[in-house]
């Protein structure tokens, strides 16, 4: 799974990374401690234009009753994308690249202490988690909320130690057939959803003070041995 990240890029570089054409919202502020239910930065695409957008971290689809659903769709598997009812329209019509600097995963030491490790690409400083977005109509107070969710696959050999599943990371050349609004063919697109090469990324401990949500600092990425 993915259930914390962080985003520390440049605006240069995201901008340079997902060939953002228009700008909605966004601040650019370093983030080393990224949790669901919060506002994250989203690569959407629309009339071939490129945009950089903030999205509720945990998708809601169209036909929920309530909000409530988001805790359960903070990611999507990505085997299962094209059966799940909550996932399976936006994968066709509504995908999105999520930037991230890198991403944290727990792994159980002992019996209940969980040590986190901090997991990065080793010769790029910004890179894309494959993600959907929905539009949800809050029917009380008439707000449409958009929403999103990580897409994950099974890990590779540097995540195997730490945990069986790794959010999808996008290469370069998958980008503008992932943001495709014409591209329909969902097999197509389930060859994209693979985990990243092992060669090309790295991970150190952290410490275990990412443990909370509300603590967010560059310590926080840090090798704590």
């Amino acid at each position: 799974m993915c259930g914390r990240f962080a985003n520390n890029a440049k605006k240069k570089d995201i901008e340079k990374e997902f060939k953002i054409g228009k700008l909605n919202k966004v601040s650019f502020d370093a983030r080393y401690n990224i949790a669901p239910s919060q506002m994250i930065d989203a690569v959407l695409e629309s009339d071939a234009e490129r945009i950089l957008t903030q999205l509720k971290w945990g998708l809601i689809p169209r036909w929920a009753k309530d909000d409530s659903f988001a805790s359960k769709t903070i990611n999507a598997r990505a085997e299962t994308l094209s059966e799940k009812a909550s996932f399976r329209d936006a994968f066709k019509s509504r995908r999105c690249i999520i930037p991230a600097s890198g991403f944290y995963e727990w792994a159980k030491k002992g019996e209940r202490a969980k040590q986190p490790f901090y997991f990065y690409l080793t010769d790029k400083d910004v890179f894309g988690f494959a993600g959907l977005y929905e539009e949800w109509l809050d029917k009380e107070s008439g707000e449409l909320i958009e929403t999103c969710t990580i897409i994950t696959t099974e890990a590779n050999e540097v995540l195997e130690p730490v945990h069986d599943r790794m959010p999808v990371i996008l290469k370069v050349a998958d980008y503008d057939q992932w943001l495709d609004e014409k591209e329909k063919n969902t097999d197509r697109l389930q060859n994209l959803l693979v985990p990243f090469p092992a060669e090309e990324m790295a991970s150190h401990a952290v410490s275990k003070a990412i443990n909370s949500p509300s603590y967010d600092s560059p310590e926080l990425i840090i090798n704590s041995k």
